[in-house]
């Protein structure tokens, strides 16, 4: 549905105004056109508009001056940066000053409509604490997940690639799936990939899909990710584990905005919102060399840190109630209480898998307790005074004349331990232990295979 109110087009060359209006009349949108920051600030404070096309630079200023006096009216008004092509740097700022998007001249029509449609689109979408179950919602009422609900509500409303940070468990797919849910793109498709468990040789093709014929196997035509995410989000998960050499492919197809499939000889055209996340510090990843800077600035136009429950202890007792009503209705048994020792001892844990490892610790101890109450002993919450230096099973003085294998029984524990915690999965198993999927399928074949 097209919206009542108009859009406002500001730049100063009149050729690019009449494209931009012609365009969009045959939208069906009405338009209002500014050739300076002066008339588009008295037609601003006039009345409201669905939409602000804004060029970058201006005679009497900036685009960016038209997303700050924006930021600071009440009503939310979305603004779309044009910039000239291949201003990167000023891209990214507007993104940062809260532009919705940007689109560089000369201008690519089909690119511009969507970009109106997605923007105009957003007051039809839900809130971020009003999307459906299916997200895991965030559930909590401490300060920072209260300002964290607040940042994801905001970011829904642009277009800005967002890094993600957190440690494992700690909910970082939930919070781009709420981007994703409470944006524009809520109807398209959302695509989570986790960068750790492609294995190489396969990954180019994964990404960018590839033809028939163009290396063996390859029997048919196969869409890539960033295909299937088209007009949707495409969040890459544990993005540190892409090898340096897909790394370089992947920032020309975020610059591009297209991919190449392997085997073809020309490149289509994509539309998504890249989300992105990993436990590890991207930015010492590359400080060290194992992350390219350029993608990293790319990918990182804004973070959102997602606090661990260490941080936010006082949300555990919600936390629990939420996952113990969510297995009693799948499992269609009566909800189980927490007693007060079982209370105290989660309260007490420091949870190093963090969320994700409260649901499985609830899962067992659901199968564990007896009268529909759980107490401390059905937790069966690890010892975490246990370190690999005090091993119960042997004392420091196993090393002895045996170090290398003192050092596999400590691995073996801690790769078995990973593996309970998380019920086999070995991709949550390598989050665990900080390995890529890769690294821990090489270290579990060679140690529990000795």
């Amino acid at each position: 549905m097209n919206p009542q109110k108009p859009i406002l087009i500001i730049d100063d060359e009149p050729d690019i105004r009449e494209l931009l209006e012609l365009t969009l009349m045959r939208m069906g949108y009405h338009t209002h056109s500014a050739d300076s920051l002066a008339s588009a600030f008295r037609l601003l404070d006039s009345q409201h508009f669905a939409l602000c096309l804004t060029d970058m630079k201006l005679p009497d200023g900036s685009g960016l001056d038209i997303i700050r006096n924006l930021q600071e009216r009440p009503e939310e008004t979305p603004v779309a940066v044009i910039t000239a092509f291949g201003s990167v740097d000023l891209a990214t700022e507007s993104l940062k000053a809260g532009a919705f998007d940007f689109i560089s001249k000369p201008i690519d029509l089909d690119r511009l409509r969507n970009l109106v449609r997605n923007a105009v689109s957003l007051d039809d979408k839900p809130a971020a604490d009003s999307v459906g179950d299916d997200t895991r919602q965030l559930i909590g009422e401490t300060d920072n997940m209260v300002a964290l609900r607040r940042q994801i509500a905001k970011l829904s409303r642009s277009q800005a690639p967002v890094y993600i940070s957190g440690e494992s468990g700690s909910g970082k797919e939930v919070v781009a799936r709420l981007i994703h849910a409470s944006g524009p793109r809520a109807d398209a498709p959302f695509v989570p990939v986790n960068c750790g468990a492609i294995p190489s040789e396969l990954m180019e093709s994964e990404f960018f899909g590839h033809v028939k014929g163009s290396f063996t196997g390859a029997h048919n035509d196969k869409a890539g990710l960033f295909e299937s995410a088209d007009g949707g989000t495409l969040f890459l998960d544990e993005i540190a584990d892409l090898p340096l050499n897909m790394q370089v492919k992947l920032l020309r197809a975020i610059q591009n905005k297209s991919v190449r499939p392997v085997g073809a000889n020309r490149e289509i055209p994509v539309d998504v919102r890249l989300l992105s996340a990993t436990h590890k510090d991207l930015a010492t990843q590359v400080e060290k060399g194992h992350f390219r800077t350029d993608l990293f600035y790319r990918i990182n136009v804004i973070e959102v840190k997602v606090p661990s429950l260490r941080e936010r202890v006082e949300d555990i007792p919600l936390l629990a109630n939420a996952i113990l009503n969510r297995l009693s209705a799948e499992w269609g048994m009566k909800t189980p209480q927490l007693d007060a020792s079982a209370q105290t001892a989660l309260s007490s844990y420091p949870f190093p898998g963090n969320v994700r490892e409260l649901e499985n610790i609830l899962e067992r101890a659901v199968t564990l307790c007896d009268d529909d109450t759980i107490t401390a002993g059905d937790l069966q919450l690890p010892d975490t005074g246990t370190t690999p230096s005090t091993n119960p099973a042997k004392g420091i003085e196993a090393a002895f004349g045996d170090l290398e294998g003192y050092l596999q029984d400590i691995e073996r524990a801690a790769i078995e331990a990973a593996l309970a915690k998380s019920h086999g999965n070995k991709t949550e198993a390598a989050e665990l232990l900080g390995l890529s999927f890769r690294q821990f399928r090489y270290r579990a074949k060679k140690i529990l295979e000795d």
